[in-house]
């Protein structure tokens, strides 16, 4: 156990004056603390080739830690302005949520201005990297697998919207944000963090978090954060773990860059099956796959309204639901059309810096009040 002294910034006695020691520990109910030396020791002075992933939160390293348990250590990228009271107090809260699809939190470092995280490890890193665009893997990925990992996903994210109390957007689901099993179960991560970083360091604004090409176009642009807007993000994952490919792809034909865009012009001419990976080649596979991204479509409706509850959407994906059943599916919003991508240099350079966390520059302003939610205080205005 990290002593208590190591929590404040050394000679900081104001803070140890204003901090009552049973404070923090009323704090610690769920949360092991890891002294800062110990997880650079696990992860070889935080040694590059160590590094598993880089994301708008931080850094994320592989770990070994004294007992021998493999980890996954998070630096955020940002001092927290919070106490460390009311960090881990947060912290508690993410780390008392278990499913079957989410990725543990194991405990946390808060020495000085350090913030780390320490997850589960999950052998088969991201989906990003194992699977989509095939950009850093050779893993073939089968029907049944992506089927269960859809699903997998889809079940996570039910679980965060409709059971955990108070109800968790995660603001930022997306391929990198879902890991990997050794046996290729998947697991999403990064839920809960938002307030685990300043205001001034997202993804995608100093206002919005998020990752282009999965935004919502109304969190986008009118900063109108809710479960919807989750949905939509998995509305576009869907799409990509049935494709096999990424959500934007500025190597191709202008008309196929986007894949949302794609997929719904496809289906206008019943030819939705083009869409899918080629080494999906049975026809009862090719079916269902036709079915998931249908189910896509109807998360990325215009009109968040329109859109299911996830609930819905697992119902759906697993078959409990007859997706034609569902109302008429109408056009996606399209983040391109709204934003004025093409052929608008000033609003495409926004988007090109999104993940950066930097300032945008194009002048754009959005509700200040979205990057300050936290996970227990953000409720859903979609109804």
């Amino acid at each position: 156990m990290t002593c208590f002294s190591c929590f404040f910034g050394k000679g900081d006695s104001s803070v140890r004056r204003t901090v009552e020691i049973d404070e923090v520990l009323s704090a610690l109910k769920n949360v092991k603390l890891y002294s800062y030396k110990d997880l650079r020791t696990a992860t070889e002075n935080f040694d590059p080739a160590n590094k598993i992933g880089e994301g708008g939160f931080g850094s994320v390293y592989k770990a070994k830690l004294k007992d021998g348990t493999l980890a996954a250590i998070k630096v955020l990228s940002a001092e927290s302005r919070q106490g460390v009271p009311e960090f881990l107090t947060e912290i508690n809260v993410i780390a008392n949520i278990e499913h079957e699809n989410l990725v543990k939190l194991y405990g946390c470092c808060v020495e000085e201005n350090h913030r780390i995280l320490v997850y589960g490890y999950l052998e088969n890193n991201s989906l990003a990297q194992a699977f989509i665009g095939r950009g850093h893997s050779s893993m073939q990925f089968a029907w049944h697998m992506r089927r269960r990992i859809c699903l997998d996903v889809a079940r996570g994210l039910a679980f965060l919207h409709e059971e955990v109390q108070p109800h968790i957007i995660h603001r930022d689901i997306k391929a990198s944000n879902v890991l990997l099993d050794k046996d290729l179960r998947a697991k999403i991560s990064d839920f809960g963090l938002a307030k685990l970083i300043p205001a001034s360091m997202t993804h995608i604004s100093t206002r919005v978090a998020g990752t282009a090409g999965y935004l919502a176009p109304e969190y986008a642009i009118r900063g109108q954060v809710t479960r919807k807007a989750d949905i939509y993000s998995f509305g576009v994952l869907l799409l990509e773990i049935v494709s096999g490919r990424s959500n934007t792809n500025k190597r191709l034909p202008a008309k196929d860059q986007y894949l949302l865009e794609r997929a719904w012009n496809l289906y206008e001419k019943g030819e939705i099956v083009e869409l899918v990976d080629t080494v999906v080649n049975d026809d009862n596979d090719l079916m269902e796959a036709c079915k998931f991204m249908k189910i896509a479509l109807f998360c990325t409706q215009d009109m968040p309204k329109l859109r299911p509850a996830m609930s819905t959407v697992v119902e759906m994906l697993s078959g409990d639901k007859d997706v034609n059943d569902m109302m008429t599916i109408s056009k996606p919003g399209l983040l391109s059309e709204f934003m004025g991508l093409k052929g608008n240099t000033k609003v495409s350079s926004y988007v090109l810096s999104a993940d950066s966390g930097k300032t945008s520059s194009s002048g754009m302003e959005m509700d200040t009040s979205v990057a300050t939610m936290t996970f227990n205080s953000i409720y859903d205005r979609s109804n």
